[in-house]
């Protein structure tokens, strides 16, 4: 198992088993740097969004990398803003422009039912689908899919959708494993990505997770993400620092044992759960 292996989506589409986060990364700089040094590091996935204000640095990055653009893999999301059908075309041609690509290899709905939604989400998101399976059709993404869906959600879509969601990303790490969203994940042939793996940096309030890490000489984080890939699930690990990055890579020299993984598996709450999508205020 190595930092380029893949999981195979219900398309066919093969995605890097660990991506490279750029969520609370703040553009310009600190953006590109990161990404920068994530991809000299041996990344080829690199998770954005319109929401996270950066895309145009992410993409400055990728294009200076000199990494052949056929050998990344560039995940971006829609805005809490852009529901529907033209708004939905209009927001993909602007993260299309941003990152300076012809193409991104997934777009993902980023939140099910954003605050100006509310009153008619699901046909919202039906409309919002309809122009993401246009875009899939026409080559400008390779993949579509959500993220922070429950399975009622992904039960409304697949109403009205021609092609199902491949990807879910949602909030997942030792703190809550969303047993129900990825048992739904993996019914529905839909990967499950992490896009807090660590919680974001909250994985170190667990004092248990430190005497672990050291039985198999690793830092919690690298524990943690190799927990990730032992139960399935592609992780997204987020930092900009250069020392982080790297060391987040050097998780494939070990195998965590059946009664470690159920004591990690054993920490739900332990720092906090999933936000729920119907409520949140944006």
């Amino acid at each position: 198992m190595a930092l380029t292996d893949t999981y195979t989506l219900s398309n066919g589409t093969k995605i890097p088993i660990v991506g490279f986060g750029t969520w609370q990364t703040p553009d310009g700089d600190v953006a590109y740097q990161s990404v920068l040094t994530a991809i000299k590091d041996g990344y080829r996935h690199i998770d954005t969004a319109e929401g996270y204000g950066n895309e145009a640095s992410v993409g400055r990055a990728i294009h200076d990398s000199g990494v052949r653009r056929e050998d990344l893999f560039v995940t971006t999301k829609l805005d809490n803003s852009a529901h529907g059908y033209e708004e939905t075309k209009q927001a993909l041609g602007e993260s299309l422009s941003k990152l300076g690509l012809e193409y991104v290899d997934l777009f993902l709905i980023h939140w099910p039912n954003p605050l100006a939604y509310r009153d008619n989400w699901e046909e919202k998101n039906a409309e919002t689908w309809k122009a993401m399976e246009e875009a899939y059709e026409a080559g400008q993404v390779k993949a579509i899919g959500v993220s922070n869906f429950r399975p009622k959600h992904i039960d409304a879509l697949l109403k009205t959708a021609k092609i199902a969601p491949m990807v879910n990303q949602i909030f997942l790490n030792p703190s809550d494993l969303q047993p129900g969203v990825v048992a739904y994940n993996n019914d529905h042939d839909i990967l499950t990505e992490a896009y807090s793996p660590f919680g974001t940096g909250k994985i170190f309030q667990i004092e248990d997770l430190k005497g672990i890490a050291a039985k198999y000489n690793k830092s919690v984080p690298q524990l943690v993400l190799r927990w990730h890939l032992q139960h399935g699930f592609l992780p997204l690990p987020k930092s900009v620092h250069a020392d982080y990055i790297k060391a987040n890579t050097d998780i494939f020299d070990f195998e965590i044992d059946a009664a470690d993984m159920k004591t990690i598996d054993g920490f739900r709450g332990a720092f906090g759960l999933a936000k729920d999508p119907d409520k949140v205020s944006f």
